[in-house]
């Protein structure tokens, strides 16, 4: 795994990752040049929910020139929506347009001198996933079929057994990933963006999360019980100068309390 943290016996190596690339033609989305230096992991979107090839390609030059790897980030062909909403897509539909988006990055990947190193559906694809097992397997096929080695991203619940069966099946790595600003639901899933509370916006509540996570403790659920989920990689946002703010405290909190 990449990444600038070191293990030891309190705090778990987790992997900071940020959305981006979502730009498209003239219309700009994010601060990916502000964030990039503080992430290890960079989820370029592919041209489905945003994007173009033109900043697919800056998106790319810019993580390489500092180190980040770099993930396909696939949707559905949702420009409208910014692949938010859920489609009526076939497990067969799926498996394609995870391949062609994986395809199109990897070759401006290959044009920088650098390669796709993990898979992250987005949005309502990502979402899907988790309720709709058809889908989940048609992500992983992709995936396989790809390159067996490319790591697929997905949600950390507290049961996660059924896509790390189907992971084994077919010979794939999960990464398990965590969301530092937003809430959860006792099963482990996001609380959805339309209920009170779902989205964390202080920095302080924000920076304590994602260290409780880091060190393998508890959350507190929606409802207050524990939840004890297994993270490997921490979503963080880089959309707004606040939000690039706390990637930067959360950067440096993290590494502050490793040995030297």
């Amino acid at each position: 795994m990449c990444g600038k943290l070191r293990n030891n016996q309190d705090m778990k190596t987790l992997l900071l990752n940020c959305d981006m690339g979502e730009s498209l033609g003239p219309w700009v989305m994010g601060l990916d040049a502000e964030v990039m230096p503080y992430v290890d992991c960079a989820n370029i979107a592919c041209g489905f929910h945003a994007s173009d090839p033109s900043t697919m390609r800056r998106t790319v030059q810019l993580a390489v020139q500092h180190d980040v790897r770099i993930g396909a980030h696939p949707a559905y062909p949702d420009l409208v929506g910014f692949g938010r909403r859920s489609m009526a897509c076939s497990p067969a539909e799926v498996e394609d347009l995870v391949l062609y988006q994986l395809g199109a990055l990897d070759a401006i990947c290959r044009a920088e001198g650098t390669r796709v190193a993990y898979l992250k559906p987005h949005g309502a694809l990502y979402n899907d996933m988790l309720h709709q097992p058809e889908l989940l397997r048609a992500v992983m096929t992709a995936c396989a079929a790809f390159n067996p080695q490319l790591p697929l991203m997905l949600l950390a619940r507290r049961d996660n057994t059924v896509p790390q069966t189907m992971a084994s099946e077919l010979g794939l790595t999960l990464w398990q990933e965590a969301f530092a600003d937003r809430t959860y639901t006792p099963e482990g899933l996001l609380t959805p963006r339309n209920q009170p509370g779902a989205v964390l916006h202080d920095a302080e509540h924000i920076l304590t999360q994602a260290l409780t996570l880091a060190r393998g403790e508890t959350l507190r659920a929606s409802d207050g019980s524990a939840l004890q989920l297994q993270v490997d990689t921490l979503c963080v946002h880089g959309d707004n100068p606040h939000s690039v703010a706390i990637v930067r405290q959360l950067r440096s909190a993290l590494d502050s309390i490793q040995p030297p």
